[in-house]
């Protein structure tokens, strides 16, 4: 077990159980919790401030998720980074969140849909700079935001129950386009087709920008 004891967490205005799952998680994520290590729930628990009971809770949540891997009476650890989900992680949150953008931009408000605006913008931003972090970063809180203005709260849950496994899997994610012009210009259509608030033609730059589809200008130039 790691030598560096967790923070106790301060469960004001939140709900224990999650406040815990999220302080496994997030030490899982930055290495407190190393890959393979086992995990003790009475440890856990002290180190926590609580009761072994959140703490039972969150690693069975964390095995769902795959961040931990349980055998009965035997060993609970944190699970070996799969390198095969990176492909597989990237495919299920762009399928997810086209269907996500879709919805989104039929039915935010007008003030939402100027704040996603502004959003894809930064975006826009930090690829002409080659930014890496600044392309993460500002896709995350966009992200964020039109899994909101979906209006569809499983969606939240789902994005809410999947985003540490999500980080840890795509933690060397690189953008797929790899030029900083030809990047931006798939970001640039992007946001033409959420000013228009055109369903289909923002899910389609999405998963173009991605490369689960051709991009438009590339379709039918060979004939």
């Amino acid at each position: 077990m790691t030598t560096v004891p967790l923070m106790p967490v301060d469960p004001r205005g939140t709900v224990l159980g999650d406040e815990v799952y999220n302080a496994i998680g997030e030490a899982i994520l930055d290495g407190r919790l190393a890959p393979g290590e086992h995990l003790r729930d009475h440890e856990l628990a002290r180190w926590l401030g609580v009761s072994r009971t959140p703490v039972r809770e969150a690693l069975q949540r964390l095995e769902r998720t795959g961040l931990v891997e349980v055998s009965p009476n035997r060993f609970t650890r944190v699970t070996q980074p799969d390198h095969g989900l990176v492909g597989e992680t990237h495919e299920f949150v762009v399928l997810l969140l086209g269907n996500i953008v879709r919805l989104a931009v039929e039915r935010c408000s007008d003030e939402t849909l100027q704040t996603l605006l502004d959003q894809v913008d930064a975006v826009i931003a930090a690829s002409r700079a080659d930014d890496r972090m600044g392309i993460i970063d500002g896709s995350a809180a966009l992200f964020s935001t039109f899994t909101h203005a979906a209006g569809n709260r499983a969606f939240v849950r789902v994005m809410r129950e999947a985003e540490l496994v999500i980080r840890r899997n795509l933690s060397g994610w690189h953008p797929f386009v790899e030029c900083p012009v030809q990047r931006s210009v798939g970001y640039e259509q992007f946001r033409i087709a959420v000013e228009a608030r055109d369903p289909d033609a923002a899910e389609y730059a999405l998963r173009a920008q991605h490369g689960l589809v051709q991009p438009l200008r590339e379709v039918g130039a060979d004939g």
